[in-house]
């Protein structure tokens, strides 16, 4: 069940965590541990913990008995931790930090999941373990590296499940199985007790049947980290998001001639759907060029970067090497092809992409591409492991090198009856307002939850944070407001308009003397009843606040008003010295109407 109605049902009696538990593990035992499974807690150990979950408070857990699994390549105290290859495995002495902060939440492992050995592919098909296919069609890859942990959560053995995500392998198991992927902000959730592919650019990914359940576990497990030294908090204003409470928003699209989809015909017509349904939702479509994007995704797996995964098991591959699957000994081995010199001849380039790529963001809020161009079955893959490896990364590759937030949403399903999913796109530290507005998009392409006819209608929607996440919610009533004078003054630090309404009824309104441009002035007046004053509320990146703040000129200042709702934002004031020969205009409503009167 998703993360709701297994609390509604906790709560009437209908199930409880043992209950639940008992009948997973019944599950399991009738479907077989392979391919979904490397390892499972104990059964007799998973119990216990749902039985002594019931002396705690369900309201102080956010996760209270919801099962869950995790990726081989995440430690887990006592348990072996294999990354999909027998000879490297250990057991491993503490759990990682993501682990312990969702079993601190109330959540219950169930075990661990199979994988492309060392994280390294968007197959699935890379293990030694069995392969996993798509819960729609057995023929069908299921993708990876994260296969068993889409699975495991598309097919209801869990609640939610943990993948990593360093090219797209929390986002192409998600499309093919109908489920939400999200990659957060790299260093959003600890890597420590994280086996590395790509240690600086990797991240731990969560599947889940809705953005609604993604949102709980990024809220339990996420935090800054002491023991994972590329762990981050983001600073104020970090990711700030004003369009996430606006009215309207810009998403970037690729020009259709430069769509790459690999000789699939259908994927493209679920895309224009996906675009279409986005601007239902207010967007508007801005077309922007993939090509340094694209060049950016060439160099994860055509450049140095590949040493990083050489790096992380360097120890082990030297004595081993008949020990790996062929096709991932294959590429980590391509290390030996780079030097120091072409490392950072790379790492030059990417600066240089980074700059070309991030004047993109001017034009746009987020970026909407297909997850994955296409699918593949099993024999596919087979016939060409790494070349349609490398196609199903084509929109994921370029995503954390450019330190870029990305949550992927089921979008459609094909006449096949195989998924199809789009990805939204943002900056670093956007995740709080990707994810309501995935759920949204999520809606209004889909239907059903996972590998079950489930509807998703029945699932709890996630509002936007408010104010807007990273930003300050301000009140303007003049020169301020949208085609006024000093309207650039928002719009140049990043404001975004959220919404037009009125003042309290408190409010008494004045046509400022000697003012240029001409200015009026709010002043509050407890006891007086008026009509309140129209006002737009905007919301401003909290970075640049100060800026704004330390340009509003006397009399004028910025206090807290209150609204017409009883809701309390910034906003322009005057001092009481200003009013001194001011012209009152209250009876007017607002500063347009005044203006229209000077006509």
């Amino acid at each position: 069940m998703d993360i709701a109605a297994l609390h509604a049902a906790y709560a009437v009696g209908q199930e409880s965590p043992e209950g639940w538990v008992a009948a997973i593990y019944d599950r399991i035992e009738r479907e077989g541990l392979r391919p979904v499974w490397i390892s499972l807690v104990p059964r007799e150990q998973a119990l216990a913990r749902a039985k002594a979950l019931a002396g705690e408070d369900r309201r102080k857990l956010p996760l209270y008995g919801v099962p869950f699994a995790v990726k081989d390549n995440i430690d887990v105290a006592g348990m072996l931790t294999t990354a999909a290859c027998p000879a490297y495995a250990y057991t491993a002495e503490e759990s990682a930090t993501v682990v312990t902060r969702l079993e601190t939440a109330g959540a219950i492992l169930i075990g661990k999941t199979n994988m492309d050995q060392f994280a390294t592919g968007l197959v699935g098909t890379r293990t030694p373990y069995g392969i996993c296919s798509s819960v729609f069609d057995k023929r069908f890859i299921s993708g990876g590296s994260s296969s068993g942990s889409a699975v495991a959560t598309a097919s209801g053995l869990v609640s939610f499940a943990l993948g990593t995500d360093t090219a797209g392998s929390g986002r192409v198991p998600a499309m093919f199985n109908n489920l939400v992927g999200l990659k957060p902000t790299r260093g959003v959730l600890s890597t420590h007790g994280v086996v590395p592919a790509c240690r600086t650019l990797d991240c731990v990914s969560i599947f889940a049947e809705t953005s609604h359940d993604a949102s709980l576990v990024l809220q339990a497990a996420g935090g800054f980290d002491a023991k994972d030294p590329y762990s981050r908090a983001p600073g104020v204003g970090a990711g700030a998001a004003p369009w996430s409470g606006a009215a309207g928003f810009r998403f970037g699209v690729p020009p259709e001639a430069a769509l790459e989809y690999f000789g699939d015909t259908v994927n493209p017509l679920l895309y224009k759907a996906a675009v279409e349904q986005l601007r239902a939702l207010g967007g508007e479509a801005v077309e922007f060029d993939p090509g340094p994007f694209l060049e950016v995704a060439q160099l994860l797996y055509k450049g140095p970067w590949v040493a990083e995964r050489y790096a992380a098991i360097a120890e082990f591959i030297g004595g081993h090497r008949g020990d790996m699957n062929p096709t991932v000994e294959k590429i980590i081995s391509g290390a030996a092809n780079y030097s120091a010199v072409d490392t950072f001849s790379a790492a030059y380039k990417l600066e240089a992409l980074r700059r070309t790529t991030k004047a993109a963001w001017k034009n746009m809020d987020v970026m909407l591409l297909p997850t994955a161009p296409r699918t593949y079955t099993i024999e596919e893959i087979a016939e060409a492991p790494i070349e349609r490896n490398s196609h199903l990364g084509q929109y994921t590759n370029f995503v954390n090198l450019l330190d870029l937030a990305a949550v992927a949403v089921p979008a459609g399903r094909r006449p096949d009856g195989l998924p199809f999913g789009v990805s939204l796109i943002a900056p670093a530290f956007t995740d709080d307002a990707l994810l309501p507005l995935a759920d949204r998009l999520h809606r209004r392409l889909a239907t059903t939850l996972g590998g079950s006819e489930r509807p998703l209608a029945g699932t709890p929607a996630l509002a936007a944070s408010t104010p807007p996440h990273g930003c300050l919610l301000m009140a303007v009533v003049g020169a301020h407001l949208s085609g006024q004078p000093l309207n650039w003054q928002l719009t140049d630090l990043g404001g975004r308009l959220v919404r037009r309404c009125k003042t309290s009824a408190a409010y008494r309104f004045y046509a400022l003397k000697n003012t240029t441009p001409p200015k009026p002035g709010l002043v509050r007046v407890p006891g007086f009843a008026g009509q309140g004053i129209d006002v737009e509320v905007w919301a401003l990146p909290a970075e640049t606040v100060g800026s704004f703040v330390d340009g509003v000129p006397q009399p004028l200042a910025i206090g807290t008003l209150e609204l017409e709702d009883g809701s309390l934002v910034k906003g322009f004031l005057v001092e009481p010295a200003g009013v001194e020969g001011a012209t009152e205009i209250t009876q007017l409503g607002g500063w347009r109407a005044y203006l229209a009167t000077l006509k």
